[in-house]
């Protein structure tokens, strides 16, 4: 004879199947009902998981609370050298990033060219001597 595997399923209760994204249910559900668990999570398994995560979420937020104070002490104490602040102006794509004026020179940028552009004698620009 022929085996005929057990189907695993759950009945949407107050949304449309199609609405259910990944993380709506427990994992404990998802790995039961992808077959990388034989038996179906407790109540108690769930509430235990459940509470395990707020209690690691909760440390994580206070560890980065007393790095934060901590560095601000070290930075006040001369210990450490505060980051710098990168200001970003333009796109790197951008035909003319970084320039403030069209350059005689013709420039190219990944996929693009920007012909160079005539500059009159005299006019100030930048020239070649």
């Amino acid at each position: 004879g022929q085996m005929i595997p057990e189907r695993r399923f759950v009945e949407a209760v107050n949304r449309q199947p199609y609405q259910y994204e990944m993380g709506d249910f427990p994992t404990e559900w998802e790995a039961w009902i992808r077959k990388k668990r034989k038996d179906p999570p407790s109540l108690e398994e769930i509430l235990k998981n459940e509470n395990y995560r707020e209690e690691i979420k909760r440390k994580v937020k206070d560890v980065s609370e007393k790095d934060k104070l901590l560095q601000a002490e070290e930075y006040k104490d001369g210990l450490v050298a505060e980051p710098v602040r990168t200001q970003v102006k333009g796109h790197a794509s951008a035909p003319y990033y970084g320039k403030q004026e069209p350059s005689q020179d013709p420039t190219s940028t990944a996929s693009t060219f920007q012909p160079g552009s005539w500059v009159p004698p005299g006019s100030g620009g930048s020239q070649k001597k």
